[in-house]
C-alpha cells in the first residue's frame, strides 16, 4: 500500500470520529434527547464522509496520475482500480 499525504490527516479524522462515537454511546446510556444523539452521530456521519472523499480524491490524483506516465499495462489496472473505488462515492 502507497502512503500518501492525505493518509494522516485521514487517520486523525477517523480516530476523532471513534472517539466521538464513544461519546455518543455514554450520551445514549445517560439517556440524553434523541435530537442530541441524532445530530451528534450526524456529525459523526460526515467526518467519516469526509475522510472516504479524501481517500478517494488522493487516489484519482495521485495513483492514477503517476500510473499514465508509464506502459499501457499498469494504465489498465490503474483503470480497473478507479472503477473499483468509484463504487463508493
Amino acid at each position: 500500500m502507497t502512503i500518501h499525504q492525505s493518509h494522516p490527516k485521514i487517520r486523525w479524522r477517523l480516530r476523532q470520529a471513534g472517539g466521538h462515537l464513544q461519546k455518543i454511546i455514554a450520551m445514549i446510556d445517560e439517556e440524553r434527547p434523541c435530537v442530541d444523539l441524532a445530530q451528534q452521530l450526524h456529525a459523526v456521519e460526515k467526518a467519516i464522509h469526509n475522510a472516504k472523499s479524501t481517500l478517494i480524491q488522493d487516489h484519482i490524483n495521485h495513483c492514477l496520475e503517476h500510473a499514465a506516465d508509464h506502459e499501457r499495462g499498469v494504465d489498465r489496472k490503474s483503470l480497473a482500480e478507479f472503477k473499483a473505488i468509484t463504487k463508493y462515492l
